[in-house]
């Protein structure tokens, strides 16, 4: 079975609570990441629980892009 991500992530904002969806670079799953949102790259770091950023004196937060499992059977 394999495991494929999506391209695309949920960050909040921890100061205001505001959501928004970021474009996925670079992703290596519980270990870090890069998420583009409106032209700025924040880098995450998994905590253990989630990936957590620091941008512009703001912090932010990501469950991470959402894993699907699927099956290569025979062609």
């Amino acid at each position: 079975m394999k495991t494929k991500f999506d391209k695309t992530c949920t960050v909040t904002c921890t100061h205001n609570d505001n959501v928004v969806e970021g474009e996925v670079d670079n992703f290596r799953e519980k270990d870090s990441m890069s998420v583009y949102i409106a032209t700025n790259k924040i880098h995450f770091k998994w905590n253990g629980k989630t990936y957590v950023g620091n941008m512009a004196g703001m912090e932010f937060t990501t469950p991470g892009p959402t894993a699907y499992s699927y099956n290569e059977g025979r062609r």
